[in-house]
């Protein structure tokens, strides 16, 4: 994972995001599951932190699968405290 640059996919339950953790290991995208950063929701709840390399192919992935993404935001360690871009 390219050091910094990364995006985190919302879902909408915990029992989603492991769904997805799961769907984006077969399709060997490389994920992990964090806790939502505070900066993006105020929810008490996990997301999927990719690549940014892999934002298209996971959406993609996770969008084939009938997967509701809550949003898609590209951040890095910089940045905390201020909002990513969303999809």
């Amino acid at each position: 994972m390219t050091a910094g640059k990364y995006t985190v996919i919302l879902l909408y339950a915990t029992s989603h995001a492991i769904r997805a953790e799961k769907l984006l290991k077969q399709a060997s995208i490389p994920p992990k599951m964090i806790p939502v950063p505070r900066h993006l929701s105020s929810s008490c709840g996990v997301c999927i932190r990719i690549a940014r390399a892999d934002r298209e192919a996971a959406q993609q992935v996770l969008q084939q699968a009938g997967m509701e993404i809550e949003g898609l935001y590209d951040i890095s360690p910089r940045a905390a405290g201020k909002p990513g871009r969303q999809a």
